[in-house]
């Protein structure tokens, strides 16, 4: 099937996801749009996330006849998947659910860790999902809204992100959870700065990964994948294209091809 997957974030976050959707499937189309215009969506309301990813949705499916929707956003997989799910007939994949999957097949998940935007953490998603699949487990959630900040700075490995991760998970420290739940597409650009904090024993599970692993596995079940042809990428945005590419490039891992402002 020649159709794109249409893949949207607030901003540049949801590039760590495009990353990896292009790792586990080189040969797909993808349409990526950040809605830069009105980033950040982490302190809006459940109503305007909602609303904005209704908009993203349309655009992607009638101006580009998407067969798949990855809501490359926590906060907007927390907060309007379901409404997704049900307007839209295409496959829609949030980050919420491969991330607890993946929690809930560790041999050690008794204790789970989340960090997030505040409306991610706000939201209760995770926590519900991970005390619906792991109903013994403890879980423990943390909003860290300050590394958002630090990624797109391009600070993931300055002394200031050790400063503000030492902050934010310091009680995580103190008593590690078996997993850490990286609740933020911009969070995998601080995954290494983590790691060292946390030790080797706490696994830290990528949303951008897990998600990736899901589309995979629902192109095959429903004999959707692309069978010939070259990978391709479109960008676009709803705010300055120039800013996007230029801040964009290391959550992506590769500079990024030509952006276009799009019109919602």
């Amino acid at each position: 099937m020649d159709r794109p997957i249409g893949v949207f974030d607030s901003g540049v976050g949801g590039l760590t996801v495009l990353r990896e959707l292009v790792r586990t499937l080189p040969g797909e189309r993808y349409v990526y749009l950040g809605d830069t215009a009105r980033v950040p969506y982490g302190a809006k309301s459940a109503e305007t996330v909602t609303r904005y990813s209704i908009e993203i949705a349309n655009c992607l499916i009638t101006r580009f006849d998407i067969k798949m929707l990855v809501v490359a956003c926590n906060t907007a997989s927390s907060l309007s998947l379901p409404v997704l799910r049900k307007i839209y007939k295409i496959p829609v994949v949030g980050m919420v659910d491969p991330c607890v999957r993946k929690a809930a097949s560790l041999p050690r998940n008794g204790c789970v860790g989340v960090i997030g935007t505040a409306g991610t953490i706000r939201s209760g998603a995770y926590e519900q999902a991970l005390h619906a699949a792991l109903p013994s487990a403890r879980v423990v959630c943390r909003p860290c809204p300050l590394l958002v900040s630090l990624a797109e700075e391009g600070w993931g490995s300055h002394p200031v992100a050790r400063a503000v991760v030492a902050e934010y998970l310091g009680p995580f420290r103190e008593e590690p959870p078996d997993a850490l739940i990286l609740g933020c597409t911009h969070y995998p650009v601080l995954k290494d700065t983590i790691r060292q904090f946390l030790g080797e024993g706490v696994v830290l599970i990528d949303s951008g990964e897990e998600a990736a692993h899901v589309v995979d596995i629902l192109l095959s079940e429903g004999d959707a994948r692309r069978e010939a042809g070259r990978g391709e990428l479109s960008f676009l945005v709803t705010d300055d294209p120039g800013i996007f590419a230029r801040v964009g490039e290391p959550f992506f891992g590769a500079a990024l091809s030509r952006v276009d402002r799009v019109t919602l």
